[in-house]
C-alpha cells in the first residue's frame, strides 16, 4: 500500500511537471516541437543543409576549376582519375565543379528573389488590406493586371532588353513574383486589423506606418515563413527556365538550369551531363516542398 502511495504521487508529480512545461512552452517552442515529429521535413532540412553546404564549400576544396578545361578528358564518363566524379562536359570542364557553381548560383538567385518579392509581397499586402476603401481596390488592381502579363515572355523581353547579369535575372525574377504574397498577406491582414490590439493601437493615435510595421508584419510572419519556402523553389525553377533558354545567366558563368541546356544537347552519347544537375535540382525542390509542408502544419496544426 505504501509503496502504491509512493508511485501514484510520483506520477501525480510527473503530471505536473510535464503540465506545467507544455503550459510555459512558448508557441514557436511548440510550432519547432511538431515540425521536429516530421521525418520527412527534418530528413529534408538535413539534405538540403548538406547540398548548400556542398554548393558553398565544395568548390574550394576539388582540384578542378569550374572553367578549365582538360583536353584529355573531354566527355569524360565519371571517373576517379582527376577527380571527375561526375564526368566532364564537351570541352573537358568538371561536371562536379559546374554543377556545385551551378547550384550555388541557382540557390543565390532563388533566396534573393525570393526575400525581395516576398518583402515587396508583404509591404503591398499589408498596406493594401489595413487602409482598406479605395486603396485597397486600386492596389488589388495593379496585382489583378500584374497577373495578365504573360509572365515568361515578358521576362524574356526585359531580359533580353537590359542584360543578363545576375542582379538583372534577380530584378526581372522579383518583378513577376510578389503578387501572390500580396494577395496571401491581405487576406491575413484583413483578419488582424479588426483584433483588439490593432483597435487599441487606432484608439491611443499610433500612426498607420508603425500599426503595420510592429502589429500586423510581426503576426503574418507565420504565414511569409511557410509561403517563402514555397517561393524559393518556384524561383528557381524560373531561372533555371530563363537559363535553359540561353537568357538567363551566361557563360563561363553557370548554373543548373545552363547545365541542363547543354546536357539535353548530347544527352544520347554523354547522359550524365543532363542526370547529375538534373538530379541535384530535382533534389533541392522535393527538399523546399517538403520543408514547407513541414512548417505549414508545425505553425497552423489546425490544417492538418
Amino acid at each position: 500500500m505504501i509503496l502504491n502511495n509512493k508511485n501514484d504521487a510520483l506520477v501525480s508529480t510527473l503530471s505536473q511537471a510535464l503540465e506545467v512545461d507544455v503550459q510555459s512552452r512558448s508557441p514557436w517552442a511548440s510550432a519547432l516541437n511538431r515540425y521536429m515529429r516530421n521525418k520527412a521535413a527534418v530528413v529534408s532540412t538535413g539534405l538540403l543543409l548538406l547540398i548548400v553546404a556542398l554548393c558553398v564549400f565544395g568548390p574550394m576544396l576539388l582540384p578542378n576549376a569550374y572553367d578549365s578545361t582538360d583536353w584529355n578528358a573531354m566527355s569524360q564518363s565519371p571517373t576517379w582519375q582527376g577527380w571527375h566524379l561526375f564526368g566532364t562536359d564537351e570541352s573537358g570542364r568538371d561536371l562536379l565543379v559546374r554543377t556545385l557553381i551551378g547550384g550555388r548560383v541557382s540557390l543565390m538567385v532563388g533566396i534573393l528573389g525570393t526575400l525581395a518579392s516576398v518583402s515587396l509581397g508583404i509591404a503591398w499586402g499589408a498596406t493594401a488590406g489595413f487602409i482598406g476603401g479605395k486603396v485597397d481596390a486600386f492596389m488589388m488592381r495593379i496585382v489583378d493586371m500584374m497577373y495578365a502579363v504573360p509572365y515568361i515572355l515578358i521576362a524574356i523581353l526585359l531580359v533580353t532588353l537590359i542584360g543578363r547579369a545576375f542582379y538583372l535575372v534577380v530584378l526581372v525574377i522579383t518583378v513577376f513574383s510578389w503578387m501572390d504574397t500580396a494577395r496571401v498577406v491581405r487576406g491575413q491582414t484583413l483578419t488582424l486589423r479588426s483584433r483588439e490590439f490593432v483597435e487599441a493601437a487606432r484608439a491611443i493615435g499610433v500612426p498607420t506606418r508603425r500599426i503595420i510595421a510592429q502589429h500586423i508584419v510581426p503576426n503574418l510572419l507565420g504565414v511569409v515563413v511557410v509561403y517563402t519556402t514555397i517561393t524559393i523553389p518556384g524561383v528557381i525553377m524560373t531561372e533555371s527556365a530563363l537559363s535553359f533558354l540561353g537568357l538567363g545567366i551566361q557563360e563561363p558563368m553557370t548554373s543548373w538550369g545552363v547545365l541542363i541546356n547543354d546536357g539535353t544537347k548530347v544527352m544520347e552519347v554523354s547522359p550524365w551531363i543532363l542526370l547529375f544537375p538534373a538530379a541535384m535540382l530535382s533534389l533541392t525542390l522535393y527538399c523546399f516542398n517538403y520543408i514547407g509542408d513541414g512548417l505549414r502544419d508545425a505553425l497552423d496544426p489546425k490544417d492538418r
